[in-house]
């Protein structure tokens, strides 16, 4: 009995072990036949999401593989083409500062993948599976980036802003809603009227032309919302354009790879308008000019109130200039703004100059004697003084006026005795003295008294003194320094308003023509 007890034993165990390894094993072919079991497609009773699931199974599609297109002719390899479309929703205004700008769109990426084709699949013909952002997961995407892009991000909260779009063709339509800061090199020599040209730069990231081909949509490919508006700027045109960049060894722009990559580009020209800052900077900046002139009708000796307009205007039109410069960069050009600075700032220190000049004048003591009343003796006679012609010879001159007269009594009194001494030397002196019949009245001054001392209008007893002189000397007028300084202002209330006046039609012809 006992033996036959443990002979039931052993063949217990033994059918046990057989029937726990003949599990095991069967098990394991079960669970092998899960893993690589390949869902079919044709089932009419699939849902989207069903059906998005069997065409991405790992057992025939491969999402970090992209598509591929053969040449029907020579069955080589072609690069996979993907369309692209953007529509901006807002475009911020240019920040000079920064050199940058700001953009709201959507854009638009269209290609082909025939392996998520699902028409033959599913009867009747179903319509295009609509999703969002988990749906784009499953999918193969090309990688595109800005290349002039400072930051980016989807816009969207819980939910990105994706839609992906899957017909039964296999063409795939992504849709991203996304804001981008953008860097633009802007040109400032004609600011404020000045005119930017700002692009948007797209590029592909990892496959190069010989892999992915970027294009645009041949209808409507940039495109603006009719909405948009612009405060500063005035969108006057655009355009798009399509390269190939370059990657080698020294420009790194696509990591390590090196190749030729496909580029998209659309360029705005966006041109400043001129109302804001000819209100608040040029009509201003004019009135400024225009009231430093108003010295110029001030006394010359009124050197207060001068000198404060003159101080009030140049500070008032540096805070102006200063106001206007503070959000633009730092550049190494001359700017067009610069320049009406500098000529603004010329013509309110020429009235600072001009009043420094007529006042120095003004004090002076000394008469100035003038050649003759004109610009160019005035400002001659001004620049170098000299004293009066009466202060120079001093009591030599009325010592040589007394000389003349005693010389002219000496000879008027010898012809009186010749006279009464012998008549036949009168009458022949006579002949003499009268070889002119008239002469002019000579007058002279005697130097104590300055009265005439003699007259003689006898033609019988005057000499011609002049007879060899055929020049007649130089006359000089003589200006006070006063007179000379209102002079000089009354010419700059003219002067002035004349020469900014030409300032301006070369500035403004500069800035419209040129």
């Amino acid at each position: 009995m006992r033996n036959l007890n443990l002979k039931l034993n052993q063949v217990l165990w033994i059918t046990l072990i057989f029937s726990c390894s003949i599990r095991a094993s069967v098990g394991t072919t079960n669970e092998t036949y899960d893993d690589e079991e390949c869902p079919p497609l044709l089932n009419t009773s699939l849902q989207q999401s069903q059906l998005i699931q069997r065409l991405t199974h790992v057992c025939r599609y491969d999402r970090l593989e992209r598509p591929y297109v053969y040449d029907p002719v020579t069955a080589k390899k072609l690069p996979i083409v993907v369309k692209t479309r953007i529509y901006v929703y807002f475009l911020q205004n240019l920040n000079s500062d920064l050199l940058q700008f700001k953009m709201h769109a959507l854009l638009q990426l269209q290609f082909q993948d025939k392996r998520l084709a699902f028409k033959d699949f599913v009867d009747p013909p179903a319509e295009n599976i609509l999703g969002q952002k988990h749906l784009s997961e499953r999918l193969w995407l090309p990688h595109i980036f800005f290349a002039n892009e400072r930051e980016s991000s989807i816009l969207g909260t819980d939910e990105k802003d994706v839609l992906t779009s899957l017909s039964p063709e296999g063409n795939v339509i992504i849709s991203t809603r996304m804001e981008a800061t953008l860097y633009c090199w802007m040109n400032f020599k004609k600011f404020p009227f000045d005119q930017q040209f700002c692009s948007t730069i797209l590029e592909s990231w990892m496959y190069n032309t010989s892999d992915l081909v970027l294009e645009w949509e041949q209808v409507r490919p940039i495109s603006f919302d009719p909405e948009m508006r612009l405060t500063e700027y005035n969108m006057a045109n655009y355009w798009h354009n399509t390269t190939v960049v370059e990657s080698d060894g020294f420009n790194l722009r696509h990591g390590a790879f090196m190749g030729n990559y496909s580029s998209l580009s659309f360029t705005v020209n966006l041109k400043r308008e001129i109302g804001f800052y000819l209100l608040d900077y040029y009509v201003p900046s004019m009135m400024i000019v225009a009231i430093s002139w108003v010295s110029f009708w001030l006394q010359a000796d009124a050197s207060p109130p001068r000198i404060m307009l003159g101080t009030s205007t140049m500070l008032s039109f540096i805070t102006l200039s200063s106001s206007q410069s503070k959000t633009l960069p730092k550049v190494s050009y001359i700017k067009v703004s610069e320049v009406w600075f500098l000529g603004c700032t010329f013509f309110i220190f020429g009235s600072l100059v001009e009043f420094a000049f007529v006042n120095t004048i003004w004090r002076r003591k000394e008469n100035i004697e003038l050649k003759k009343v004109n610009s160019k003796y005035i400002i001659k006679s001004t620049l170098t003084p000299r004293p009066a012609r009466r202060q120079i010879g001093g009591s030599l001159s009325n010592d040589s006026r007394a000389r003349s007269c005693s010389s002219l009594d000496n000879i008027v009194s010898s012809t009186e005795s010749v006279r009464n001494g012998n008549g036949n030397m009168n009458q022949s002196f006579n002949n003499y003295l009268t070889v002119h019949p008239n002469l002019p009245i000579i007058k002279t001054e005697c130097a104590d008294t300055v009265s005439i001392c003699s007259e003689r209008t006898t033609n019988d007893h005057i000499v011609d003194m002049d007879k060899d002189k055929k020049d007649t000397p130089p006359t000089f007028t003589t200006m006070t320094p006063q007179e000379i300084a209102m002079w000089i202002d009354r010419r700059s209330r003219f002067l002035f308003p004349a020469m900014f006046l030409a300032f301006n039609a070369l500035y403004w012809t500069f800035v419209y023509v040129l």
